[in-house]
Parts: structure tokens; C-alpha cells; sequence
């Protein structure tokens, strides 16, 4: 509830200024309308170049992940692989001194 009422008075805060500062803006309103909206569209360059640096950067990392997967299959294939061949060698000695007896 707390969390709640600060959230409400940050945005109540936020909107007082933003009027304060277009009421008081030492620009027309045309000039002022025409920055905010330079700013608006940089801001959404910036936006949509981060979110493709992001995109590129999670890509490597999938990358990444594929590639240690990968791996690490290659390497439990081998160990199981090893196991069978003892399994196979212990029984096979096993056997070996079975008949020996």
C-alpha cells in the first residue's frame, strides 16, 4: 500500500511539473511542441538502437548456450560410453575368473 501511494504521488509530481515547466517554457508553444517532439523521436532512435544491440548481444549468448550444450552432451556420451566399455571389461574379467576356478 505504501509502494502504491509513493508511485501515485511520483507521477502526480511528475505531471505538476511538466505543467509548471510548459506553462513557464521561455519558447512558443510551436517552438516548444517542435523540441519535444525532436526529443520524442531521438528518444526512439535510442530506444530502437539499444533494443537492437540487445537483440544481437542475446543472440551471441543463445549462441553461446547452443555451443556448451553441445558440448557438454559430447562429453556425458563419452563418459557413458566409458562405463559400458568398464562395465563390459569388469564382466568380461569376471567371467574370466569364473572359468579359471
Amino acid at each position: 500500500m505504501s509502494e502504491e501511494k509513493g508511485l501515485s504521488y511520483f507521477f502526480l509530481g511528475l505531471g505538476i511539473g511538466v505543467a509548471i515547466g510548459v506553462l513557464f517554457a521561455p519558447k512558443s508553444g510551436e517552438e516548444t511542441r517542435d523540441y519535444l517532439r525532436s526529443k520524442a523521436g531521438e528518444g526512439r532512435d535510442y530506444l530502437k538502437r539499444r533494443g537492437e544491440e540487445l537483440y544481437e548481444s542475446a543472440g551471441d549468448l543463445v549462441e553461446k548456450g547452443k555451443a556448451a550444450i553441445t558440448s557438454q552432451k559430447e562429453r556425458l556420451a563419452a563418459a557413458v560410453e566409458a562405463g559400458k566399455q568398464a562395465y563390459r571389461e569388469a564382466v568380461a574379467g569376471e567371467t574370466g575368473s569364473r572359468a579359471e576356478a
